[in-house]
């Protein structure tokens, strides 16, 4: 269900079901750190954010993600939950926490987290 494309894929919105469900949005402004670019970040921001798309997948509730960012380092994640409970066992996981203490000291300047209800949702594809 990662929404998180390598170089030869193409990402496409998450499909998810009818509302009601919930969002976690977490926008972010990484640091040049961020940018893997070195051995002395073994464990970095790239490897580690493939690694958390793999581990929410095991998380009760959990419906899927979207994930963007632009070359300028900001970042938007999107986890769907299907209810709040989903999103308080992800926010307590081992393996996030320990994610966001290295986030707040190496890789984020700065990001904010959203809760939101999702009510409605709206879809277009293109005919082929």
């Amino acid at each position: 269900m990662s929404n998180r494309p390598n170089a030869a894929e193409r990402a496409t919105p998450t499909a998810l079901p009818e509302p009601p469900y919930y969002a976690a949005i977490f926008t972010s402004l990484r640091t040049d750190a961020a940018s893997d670019t070195g051995p002395d970040d073994p464990d970095g921001y790239a490897r580690t954010a493939e690694r958390l798309s793999r581990l929410v997948r095991d998380i009760p509730g959990f419906l899927g993600e979207d994930f963007a960012h632009t070359p300028g380092g900001l970042a938007v994640s999107i986890a769907y939950f299907s209810d709040l409970a989903g999103i308080e066992r992800w926010r307590e996981h081992p393996d996030h926490l320990a994610a966001k203490r290295r986030g707040r000291a190496r890789w984020y300047e700065r990001y904010a987290i959203h809760i939101a209800r999702v009510e409605q949702h709206h879809e277009f594809s293109r005919p082929v």
